[in-house]
C-alpha cells in the first residue's frame, strides 16, 4: 500500500509538472506571437523564452499551429480555466431562467472574452493569408464556434425565444455574427465604442433578432 501511495505521489507532481510546463510553454508562444508575429516567430525562439528543449514543445502541445490554437484556447478562457469555455458557459447557461436572462449570459461573455482573445483573433487571421495550415485552423475554430452557438440557440428556444420559426442553424448563424471577432474589433476600435456599448448593443441584438 505505501508503495502504491508513493506512486500515486510521484504520479500527481509529473501531471502537475506537466500542466506547468504546457502552460509556460503557451504563455511564451503567445507572447511571442503577438510582439513579433505568428510568422516570424520560431518553435526554437518559444523554447528558449519557455525554458525547455523544442522537442519538449511537439511533446507537450505540437507544431506552431497547435500552438496557436492553444493559445486562443488560453486567452479565450482566461481565469475560467482550466474549465473549457463550453464547459463554463453551459454552467452559465443553466442559471439564466428566461431568454432576456440568456441574452444577458451571451452579451457578458462575448464582452469578457473577447478582450482578451481579439488580438490572437487577428494574429490567427493574419497568418492565415499566408499559412494554409493556419487558415484551415481559422476555419475549424470558427465552425467549432458555431457549432457552440447551435447549443445556445436550442438554449434561447428552450427559454422562449425564436418564436418567429427561424430554425436553429439560422439562429447560431446571427449569434456568431453579432459575437464575432472581427464585429467587436470594428465597433471597439475602428468606432471607439466603449466596452459598455459594445456590452449593450450586443445584448439589444440578441432580444431582438432571437425574439
Amino acid at each position: 500500500m505505501v508503495g502504491t501511495a508513493g506512486s500515486s505521489s510521484r504520479a500527481g507532481r509529473r501531471e502537475l509538472q506537466a500542466a506547468q510546463t504546457r502552460l509556460d510553454i503557451v504563455q511564451a508562444a503567445g507572447e511571442l506571437f503577438l510582439t513579433q508575429g505568428y510568422v516570424s516567430t520560431t518553435i526554437g525562439a518559444i523554447a528558449a523564452a519557455a525554458g525547455v528543449a523544442v522537442q519538449t514543445i511537439y511533446n507537450s502541445v505540437g507544431n506552431k499551429p497547435a500552438l496557436l490554437s492553444a493559445v486562443l484556447d488560453a486567452a479565450v478562457a482566461g481565469p475560467n480555466a482550466p474549465a473549457t469555455v463550453p464547459e463554463f458557459m453551459r454552467e452559465r447557461t443553466s442559471r439564466a431562467a428566461d431568454f432576456p436572462a440568456l441574452a444577458g449570459v451571451l452579451a457578458d461573455w462575448f464582452a469578457e472574452g473577447l478582450p482578451r482573445s481579439g488580438a490572437v483573433f487577428t494574429a490567427i487571421a493574419q497568418a492565415a493569408a499566408v499559412d494554409p495550415a493556419v487558415a484551415q485552423l481559422r476555419d475549424a475554430r470558427a465552425r467549432q464556434r458555431m457549432e457552440h452557438y447551435r447549443e445556445a440557440a436550442a438554449a434561447v428556444r428552450e427559454r422562449g425565444g425564436l418564436t418567429g420559426g427561424m430554425g436553429d442553424g439560422d439562429a447560431a448563424a446571427i449569434i456568431f455574427t453579432i459575437g464575432h471577432p472581427d464585429t467587436y474589433a470594428s465597433l471597439r476600435g475602428t468606432f471607439g465604442w466603449s466596452g459598455t456599448r459594445y456590452r449593450q448593443w450586443v445584448y439589444d441584438s440578441l432580444l431582438k433578432a432571437l425574439a
